[in-house]
């Protein structure tokens, strides 16, 4: 009835339309008032969230679900950092820093690093239903989409308020926090069948644009705010998923408060979810046409508006109908159907009016109407559905667009004949109608659910907008115009809408009731993964930066570890062995494919015949190899699940042995867990054989779910002379499960092959080790060897850090980025503590390990140690609980967590042993590990409880001799007169020497000389101990551990001291420990004095310089704590009683007491960066390295920093580390850049290269016949021979890091004149 009233009207004037037109906008020129957000505050029934820089609330249950793209939600989180997601967040240096999208769900009105702590704003959020909240959120909906929205009545909405809240700032001593404060909201309004999100920032609240990045150093730059959706996966792994940018330059953000995309400034519209299909989320377009900037944009293509709307408009600039363009053009009246995969509308851009005529020779109603704050496109399609809609003109002329209110507009529609033909004019916004103040107190919350009418419908509001008119029906055509491309990816189709078709959408839906979803499975997925639903079901996906099958994820990069258990039953030759449960250890160093195994305690002779069975550890190199383009190792198809069998037939003999390899998933620590059996019959191998395995390449096959390989190496057996080849033939099968609901990843080879080089077999007798290493890279079928340059990344070549990621540049470019959880340049990178961070449940327990961190939940609770739950066990003593707890977790595969041991009352036993690992420790009465008394496997155990009574045990004979010599000289005898000296146990020391003098003798254990071993003065005798350390010590106070009597090697490694001793020149690796643990350092330099057993070092992170004796009791003392920037190279003068070292940013060299007195600058001019610095105290010379990448060189002078001259600049790269060699009297360097180790006389004459194959030295010490220098590439101690240059041995901590600096501790101390 209202169209024929309608119809009767005289026809408004053009110049009528434009000024009523120009009124409207004029009128709604003023940005919107904070009072005019949607009201919130606690007596809303907001929740708040916890103060803090990274806060994360909650999970909200919505008791409506919500649909984001065309996912379904019943889950939210609101952040600190404005954002809200359908998921928990990582920790913000995840995702606050990086560029949008995110690797996860996101609706962000203003993303960046915001902090609340010490009361600087608050956010609020909640779930409403009350009639005025959803009546304000259908006005703005409707008119941001007057056509697709027309219906649209939402039954929930969820919103979140940012109120006055600051960027996070470093602390300055002094300053006040910054009065900038930015106050925005978003709603997010649905009814259950469409979602349409509301970003709100009102006048002058936005006051900050950006925030600085955390890791930017001393790096003064600012990281604009991210404003945009994501949906966070893909249907691949190598690609992003969905996602809409709505702002990321400064610009573009200050302009949110300005502008508007649906007429009213500082108010934005998107439609982000549906039951319906929906490619990408869909702006409003009535304020602004956004999509008119990208008029031939092709589909499943990120592209962006900031260029094209930061620029100037005319109509030359906005033709949507460039037949020259060869991308796909959008439809002209469709911008709400043309987003599809990744879009970008940043919202800073100015216009020109241009009043030429449009087609058909009228001019546009809008083309006048261009204003700063609303910016009107020449040719502005306000309904995106005008050219796709039919209606029959006779008798349907039209929709009623809004209540106009001006007397000379009222019920005047243009007839649609004479409207089709340009572009309409936008609907009336009511300032009044459209956002109120909330001057009265909010409805209780029983008056905010929704009250029915008796027809169903809500209650309606004096806002609601008149709907559309009830007889009309939209047919929606998905053709081209003339002479324009189809978009891709879209098929044709017609669909009738009935008048009721806004509430009932059952035609589009489908029953998934009994569809797994992600809201009920994700954490079925890893934590570094993250759910996508599917048509039938879901899957997990892994993060960028992570790989993995969804399940299990693993960062890309960083190194690996394996743990597992190797039972078989074998027949060795015609002799049976049998055993069980033997430990399997694996570590991988992922960014260049190496892989190495050992198994221990295999019986002989089945250890010996095992050693040419490489594929026991071959099947690591496969799972973790190094991928070339286009290629996929093992890992990133099964993830921690799989089963691997494997048939070998050995030749000539055709003996037949079965493995088979059950993965079991990753444990707390991210080790994969698997077990091996070993079933049937190898040929024996003689004892003292070795094997000799070649290089070899495989072919993987891939199916669905498998994966098969074939194939025949040979291996030599060899003892002396003796060299016999052998062959034998494998054939593999791994299994693996694959989530079916996600589309196959096209493209994926069905053959993949598989290079392994430098193979090695080794087993080791003494140790009852067998161990392989490989080295493995996987990429396509090989048919003809490339002669062209392989980039470092793929081939292992590079020198980032083990714990790093390679990205290939163009041709042999590289870059290195360290891998999650890690920080640094790429070329060194350390572990990152998430502990600090407080990512745990507070009733949980946070472990940090390398690269990543586990959260337990304390005794007395159950959980995931992200939530947790309180036990119901009342009367259970706090041992007690943990025992059960412990119990409870151990059940699961791959646990390694300590049950604590109770006593019958249930107290603590104050010893405390781990059933796995063998370590012991002291616990105190609430559990809690006395520091300093953990011993490792196999040692004797720590004495708990009171100390046992002191004995005094006898004198012994260097004790009573030296007695009765010092009571013949009186008590104190003269310079030349000989006195015994005796160790800490009364041993004689190995080195004696008469008085003070240079004259100087080895002794056996009895005191005897050694013939022949007398020295001259200045020439000080190698001397080798004689009495073997002792098995079982005092308990020491817990700063210090005491080493043993003998020879030892300590090094740096983060934040503690490395204990490594030697046996003769070996290193024993089982006896390592650590000497002292100094939370929060990071200790590079370090160097003993011999005369008063001090340890001494440098801590670049607390900038000082400390000692501490080795004597039992000892504390680490502060020497100097002022006046430091980086100290790095240390080097200790034990006969002047001085020390010296670098500082590597202060580009200096001092000097000083070794109590830190009388403190010196020697240099600090042509320095660059000087880090490694060595004295000879015998010749009174001081020498140093630079690495000046520029112009590096070893520099000497006197000890008093006299006769400055360079000694070495000629063939030098970056020479880290540094040693002068006192027995051979040569100065030793080890260079990272051109990988030697190298030696020279004082004087720069006679250098020669000892080893010219290093991996990245640090820091190197000489002791005996070897060479030690720390390596971070393999994150050890190497050892090499000073003769042959041989690698000897090396060490390999249980805790991988950065090695620095090292040292060696004597028994005995050199002497000489000063």
């Amino acid at each position: 009835m209202q169209g024929d009233r309608v119809a009767g009207r005289p026809v408004l004037s053009l110049l009528q339309v434009l000024l009523l037109l120009l009124l409207l906008l004029l009128s709604r020129a003023s940005a919107l008032h904070p009072d005019e957000l949607f009201p919130h505050g606690e007596s809303w029934g907001d929740q708040l969230l916890q103060e803090g820089d990274d806060e994360s609330s909650a999970v909200v249950k919505l008791a409506n679900p919500l649909h984001f793209y065309e996912a379904r939600f019943s889950n939210l989180y609101v952040g600190t950092n404005g954002i809200i997601s359908t998921q928990d967040f990582p920790r913000e240096t995840e995702y606050v820093d990086y560029d949008f999208p995110t690797d996860f769900p996101a609706i962000a009105p203003f993303l960046a690093d915001i902090d609340t702590s010490h009361g600087r704003g608050r956010i609020l959020y909640r779930e409403d239903t009350s009639p005025a909240v959803l009546a304000l959120a259908a006005r703005y909906v409707r008119a941001g989409f007057p056509r697709s929205a027309v219906r649209f009545t939402p039954t929930h909405a969820f919103l979140a308020t940012w109120e006055q809240v600051g960027a996070y700032e470093e602390v300055k001593r002094g300053a006040l926090p910054s009065g900038e404060l930015n106050t925005f909201q978003a709603v997010l309004a649905s009814d259950g069948s469409d979602t349409y999100a509301l970003f709100l920032y009102p006048a002058n609240g936005l006051q900050f644009f950006g925030t600085r990045p955390k890791e930017s150093y001393t790096v003064q730059l600012q990281l604009p705010a991210r404003v945009g959706f994501c949906r966070g996966e893909a249907d691949d792994l190598k690609s992003e998923g969905p996602y809409f940018s709505v702002a990321s330059t400064e610009q573009s953000v200050k302009n949110l408060y300005q502008l508007s995309n649906l007429g009213v400034p500082g108010v934005w519209a998107f439609h982000i979810g549906s039951t319906l299909p929906l490619d990408n989320v869909r702006p409003a377009t009535v304020g602004g046409d956004l999509s008119a900037a990208h008029s031939s944009v092709p589909l499943g293509r990120s592209f962006s508006h900031a260029t094209a709307l930061e620029s100037d408009y005319n109509e030359d600039n906005l033709d949507y109908y460039d037949v020259n363009e060869e991308e796909v053009d959008y439809l002209p009246g469709e911008p709400e159907e043309s987003l599809n995969g990744r879009s970008s509308i940043d919202v800073s851009y100015t216009f020109k009016v241009d009043t030429r005529p449009l087609e058909g020779g009228m001019s546009s109603p809008d083309s006048d109407l261009s204003s700063p704050l609303h910016p009107t496109p020449t040719y502005w399609s306000f309904y995106p559905e005008t050219e796709s809609a039919t209606l029959d003109s006779q008798t349907k002329e039209g929709t009623s667009l809004g209540k106009v209110e001006t007397p000379d507009l009222k019920d005047q529609v243009e007839p649609w004949a004479e409207r089709r033909n340009r572009s309409p004019a936008p609907p009336k916004i009511d300032r009044e109608s459209l956002v109120p103040s909330w001057k009265t107190p909010p409805p209780s919350p029983e008056n905010r659910s929704i009250q029915p009418y008796s027809d169903g419908g809500p209650v309606p509001s004096e806002m609601d907008v008149p709907t559309a008119h009830p007889e009309e029906e939209i047919v929606l055509r998905n053709y081209p115009a003339s002479g324009h491309s189809t978009p891709l990816s879209r098929e044709m189709y017609e669909v009738g809408v009935e008048d009721n078709i806004g509430s009932n959408t059952e035609v589009f839906t489908y029953n998934g009731a009994n569809k797994e979803t992600c809201e009920h499975n994700h954490r079925q997925c890893s934590r570094h993964a993250f759910c996508t639903d599917y048509a039938t079901g879901f899957c997990c996906h892994c993060q960028s930066r992570f790989y993995g099958n969804g399940k299990h994820c693993l960062p890309e990069g960083a190194p690996h570890r394996v743990n597992g258990k190797v039972s078989g039953h074998l027949h060795v030759g015609h002799t049976p062995v049998h055993f069980t449960d033997v430990d399997l250890h694996a570590y991988v160093v992922g960014n260049d494919g190496r892989a190495y195994t050992a198994i221990s305690h295999i019986p002989q002779p089945a250890a010996q015949a095992l050693l040419p069975l490489t594929p026991i550890g071959g099947l690591f190199g496969w799972l973790f190899a190094l991928e070339k383009p286009g290629s996929e190792n093992g890992f990133s198809l099964t993830g921690a699940a799989f089963i691997h069998d494997m048939e070998v037939t050995f030749y000539p003999g055709e003996e037949r042995v079965s493995i088979t390899q059950t993965a079991e998933g990753l444990d707390s620590e991210n080790y994969l867990s698997i077990k091996t059996n070993i079933q049937g019959q190898v040929p024996y191998v003689p004892a003292n054989f070795t094997a000799r395995i070649s290089p070899y390449k495989e072919l993987y096959h891939y199916s669905d779910s498998a994966v098969t390989s074939t194939s025949s190496r040979e291996y030599s057996l060899t003892f002396g002379a003796i060299n016999q080849t052998w062959s034998y033939r494998v054939h593999q099968n791994i299994t693996y499960q694959v989530c079916r609901h996600a589309p196959r990843r096209p493209a994926f080879p069905t053959t993949q092959q598989l290079n392994v080089d430098r193979v090695f077999a080794l087993y080791n007798d003494e140790e009852r080790v067998l161990r392989f290493a490989v080295t493995n890279q996987i990429g396509p079928v090989e048919e003809d060897a490339d002669p062209s340059p392989v980039n470092p990344c793929y081939d292992g070549s590079h020198t980032c850090d083990t714990t790093a990621r390679c990205h290939p540049g163009t041709g042999v470019d590289y870059t290195c980025e360290c891998a999650s959880g890690y920080q640094g340049d790429g070329r060194s990178c350390v572990d990152v503590d998430e502990c600090s961070e407080n990512r745990c449940h507070p009733a949980a327990t946070c472990y940090n390990t390398p690269g990543s961190f586990s959260c337990r939940c304390q005794p007395g609770y159950h959980g995931d140690g992200f939530q947790c739950l309180p036990d119901s066990a009342p009367g259970l003593t706090p041992c007690e609980q943990q025992q059960r707890h412990a119990q409870a977790q151990y059940a699961y595969a791959g646990a390694r967590l300590h049950i604590p041991q109770c006593d019958e009352r249930g107290n603590f036993l104050p010893l405390q042993c781990h059933g796995s690992t063998g370590f012991c420790w002291c616990v105190d009465p609430d559990g809690h590990e006395v520091p300093g008394t953990q011993t490792p496997p196999g040692s004797t155990p720590p004495h708990c409880g009171p100390p046992p009574e002191p004995t005094q045990r006898p004198p012994t004979v260097c004790e009573r001799w030296r007695e009765n010599l010092l009571e013949h000289y009186g008590g104190s005898p003269r310079d030349d007169q000989y006195v015994p000296q005796c160790d800490d146990l009364g041993h004689f020391v190995p080195l004696q020497c008469h008085g003070k003098s240079d004259f100087c003798w080895c002794v056996d254990k009895d005191g005897r000389e050694v013939q022949g071993t007398r020295s001259q003065p200045g020439i000080t005798p190698a001397c080798i101990p004689t009495v073997a350390p002792p098995t079982v010590r005092p308990t020491p106070r817990p700063d210090v551990t005491p080493p043993s009597v003998g020879t030892f090697l300590l090094y740096t490694q983060g934040q503690k001291i490395g204990h490594l001793p030697l046996n003769g020149t070996r290193l024993q690796k089982d006896a390592a420990k650590t000497l002292l643990s100094l939370h929060g350092s990071i200790i590079v330099g370090i160097d003993y004095d011999c005369r008063e057993r001090m340890v001494y070092w440098t801590d670049v992170t607390g900038r000082t310089i400390s000692r501490v004796s080795l004597e039992l009791g000892a504390e680490p003392e502060t020497i100097v704590n002022s006046g430091l920037m980086s100290p790095e190279g240390l080097a200790i003068d034990h006969i002047r009683r001085t020390m010296y070292w670098t500082d590597s940013v202060l580009d200096k060299i001092e000097r000083a007491q070794l109590d830190g007195s009388e403190r010196r600058v020697l240099f600090h001019t042509d320095l660059v960066n000087p880090r490694a610095i060595a004295v000879d105290p015998i010749r009174g010379n001081l020498y140093w390295t630079d690495w000046n990448r520029e112009a590096p060189k070893i520099e000497t002078s006197s000890l008093d920093g006299e006769n400055r001259r360079i000694l070495i600049n000629t063939d030098i790269g970056l020479p880290n580390a540094l040693t002068f060699d006192s027995f051979s009297k040569l100065l030793c360097w080890a260079d990272a850049g051109t990988k030697k180790l190298e030696c020279t006389l004082p004087d720069g004459t006679g250098r020669r290269v000892i080893q010219n194959n290093l991996k990245y030295p640090f820091g190197i010490v000489s002791y005996g016949d070897h060479f030690y220098h720390t390596d971070w590439r393999r994150d050890g101690v190497v050892a090499v021979n000073k003769d042959s240059g041989q690698f000897t041995d090396e060490y390999l901590p249980e805790q991988r890091s950065h090695l620095y600096g090292i040292t060696v501790v004597y028994p005995y101390c050199p002497t000489g004149r000063k």
